[in-house]
Parts: C-alpha cells; sequence; structure tokens
C-alpha cells in the first residue's frame, strides 16, 4: 500500500514539475491513457493535452514562470482493483517582469489512477477552482473551470 501511495504522490508533485520547467511533452505523456480537465470535451490521452498547452500557456523563455504547489494529498487506493483516488489543493503563483509574485490561482484536485503493468498512471484529473487571481500573463483564455457550487 505505501508503494503505491508514493508512486502516486510521485506523479502528483511531477505534474508540478513538468509544467513550471515547460516539458510540455512530458506533462501530456502523464495523460497518454488519461483525461485532463482542461481537455475533458477532447477526451483522454495526450495529443490534446499538448495542443491545449502550446496553444494557451503563455512562455518567457520557455517558461511559464510558475510554481504549481500541491499541498494536502490524501492518496486510497484499492489494491485489489488497482485502482485509486487522490484529492489535493493546488496554488498556482507566478511572477514575471512587470508583474512582482503573487498567487494566481487557487483551488482542488480530484484525481483517478490505474495500476497497467504495475506501473500507475493518470485515468482522470478533474479540478475544482476556489479562487482566482490575475491570470492574464499566465493563460491566453480563461479555464473552463469553475467555483464549487455552494450548498446550505
Amino acid at each position: 500500500m505505501k508503494d503505491a501511495e508514493a508512486a502516486i504522490a510521485a506523479l502528483v508533485y511531477r505534474y508540478c514539475e513538468l509544467i513550471d520547467t515547460g516539458d510540455f511533452a512530458g506533462f501530456a505523456a502523464l495523460f497518454e491513457h488519461g483525461t485532463w480537465f482542461m481537455t475533458k470535451e477532447q477526451g483522454p490521452g495526450s495529443a490534446p493535452v499538448r495542443a491545449w498547452l502550446d496553444d494557451n500557456i503563455i512562455l518567457y523563455d520557455g517558461l511559464p514562470n510558475t510554481k504549481h504547489v500541491t499541498t494536502n494529498l490524501t492518496v486510497d487506493v484499492d489494491e485489489a482493483a488497482g485502482t485509486a483516488t487522490a484529492r489535493s489543493y493546488i496554488n498556482i503563483l507566478q511572477a514575471v517582469p512587470g508583474f512582482p509574485l503573487q498567487a494566481i490561482f487557487s483551488g482542488r484536485y480530484r484525481d483517478s489512477f490505474e495500476r497497467v503493468g504495475g506501473v500507475w498512471r493518470w485515468s482522470e484529473r478533474a479540478c475544482t477552482s476556489d479562487l482566482f487571481g490575475d491570470m492574464s500573463r499566465h493563460i491566453r483564455q480563461p479555464p473552463p473551470i469553475g467555483p464549487a457550487p455552494r450548498t446550505a
């Protein structure tokens, strides 16, 4: 169980590293067999993820100048089924010339994973946005994700 949790945590943290270092090919490959929330309408696979990144993320000398900070990660593994789910918080920081370091996004991820051939991979990543800052220097169009529904 601990090995599965560690492998899944490594995927979650690798996601942040790949996007922040501008490794869009590596990032898209995380979803080769899964669905990413920004490209859900296009279906699973790395091709729509890579196309979305290339079309929408603003780069500065090849980098988005962001830090994706994932916290409060909780992983639940069903070893017998070879599946897992995870929940976490995401905060995105950005600083570019003329735009001082600040939080531009805060939300929550809900993830599904599957184990194939002994290797964990994403099935789906969903995101709920809780707070938006100024994302105008990070993304060319507003993300199609909204706030969580409010309940009484």
